[in-house]
């Protein structure tokens, strides 16, 4: 096989409650990226669309990044030359440079004979992820990796479960058209939290792995509740206590910041309630002067996927 195209899933990290712990992928939006076998060693970025200000330098690039790491770790005689189409906005929440970093670690896998494990895969993309901010974290690649919903269980070792999805589990999520940067989001958060804080939150962790497992609706929504991040990083995002309650009023299960915003998702049980909360935060927002796009999706199960090979 010397030609693979695949698609890297969007995903949506924290959940909440889980910061730096839970993510799930995303059915409707992501990346397409093409990976060609080329007889000069090395890694080229060919082509990368859908977005502006990507570096096509390999060593500045996630998805270089990751894949001149594979190489290096299997020594092979041969090179590649990558495409990337954005199939959203870098700075969004939604887990862009993921998307590229675990599209890239699986499509190498591929081509390299799948010599990875799906936690192997993870490690390599995360060097994407410290490469685009700095920080080594697992939730966005993990989920786009496995699929579905994910729990990082430990970083050191790093341990990753895979869980449930109800069937019924919708997502809804508005992004306004501003940029915030992961480096800039984290810079916010408290260096200590009361022990009261912990509790509640690690608590909330619990029961919303207990919902996805038991497929009860209302673990879930009881269990949407973030008091430690959200209070600190929402005033970066505008109106962004109109759009949760507006999503709650309209039967959302819960609403939350997704990734470091300034995406803001809401989940939802069922495609009626998800129709009824998309139009209602579309309504909400259009006031706002600032622009926007409203997605719904399914949780993707299958994570990164392949669309071509030969």
């Amino acid at each position: 096989m010397t030609y693979l195209k695949i698609f890297a899933p969007a995903t949506v990290a924290n959940v909440s409650c889980g910061f730096d712990s839970l993510g799930f992928a995303v059915e409707t939006i992501g990346d397409e990226m093409t990976f060609i076998k080329t007889s000069e060693r090395g890694v080229r970025i060919t082509k990368i669309t859908g977005a502006t200000g990507l570096s096509l330098d390999p060593k500045e690039n996630v998805a270089g990044v990751v894949a001149l790491a594979m190489l290096e770790a299997e020594n092979v005689n041969f090179g590649v030359a990558i495409t990337i189409h954005k199939g959203f906005t870098p700075g969004s929440g939604l887990g862009s440079s993921a998307a590229s970093a675990s599209g890239t670690a699986y499509g190498m896998n591929v081509l390299l004979g799948n010599p990875y494990t799906a936690l192997e895969l993870t490690k390599f993309a995360m060097l994407g992820e410290v490469a685009a901010c700095g920080s080594a974290i697992a939730d966005n690649v993990s989920a786009a990796i496995y699929g579905g919903f994910v729990l990082i269980r430990s970083y050191e070792p790093l341990d990753i479960i895979k869980l449930p999805v109800p069937d019924a589990l919708r997502l809804v999520a508005i992004h306004p058209q501003i940029e915030i940067k992961t480096k800039d989001a984290r810079e916010v958060l408290p260096e200590k939290i009361t022990l009261k804080d912990a509790v509640t939150q690690w608590a909330n962790v619990g029961g919303l792995i207990s919902g996805l497992y038991s497929n009860d609706y209302e673990c879930i929504r009881n269990s949407l509740c973030d008091i430690i991040v959200e209070p600190v990083r929402k005033h970066l995002i505008p109106h962004f206590d109109t759009v949760k309650s507006t999503a709650i009023d309209a039967g959302a299960l819960g609403a939350g910041i997704s990734g470091s915003g300034p995406t803001i998702f809401a989940l939802c049980k069922g495609d009626e309630s998800t129709k009824k909360v998309k139009q209602a935060i579309e309504n909400s927002y259009s006031t706002t002067g600032i622009p926007f796009h409203v997605f719904t999706s399914k949780i993707s199960t299958k994570g990164v996927q392949i669309l071509e090979r030969h």
